[in-house]
């Protein structure tokens, strides 16, 4: 799997009903892939976030708490979720 980062794309799983209210994503830091992280910054085109969040980043992710729904489906993805 390739590396994740708070900000950008990682779509590898379908967006799931979220309890976060509309609006509420603007506040979070999201996890993407860092090529496409990458990719945007070079090209401008948005990127998906593992919560589904489909954005062009342009703000430091850092200032920000990280995505709940992103950060539950990474732990998922690294083995470290509820279910393994």
């Amino acid at each position: 799997m390739s590396e994740l980062s708070p900000a950008g794309d990682a779509a590898t799983k379908t967006r799931e009903e979220h309890k976060i209210a509309p609006g509420d994503t603007e506040r979070y830091a999201h996890y993407v892939r860092k090529n496409k992280l990458t990719e945007s910054n070079v090209t401008g085109k948005a990127v998906i976030a593992l919560c589904g969040k489909v954005w062009i980043p342009v703000r430091n992710p850092e200032a920000f708490p990280v995505c709940p729904e992103c950060k539950k489906i990474y732990a998922q993805m690294k083995g470290g979720g509820e279910n393994s």
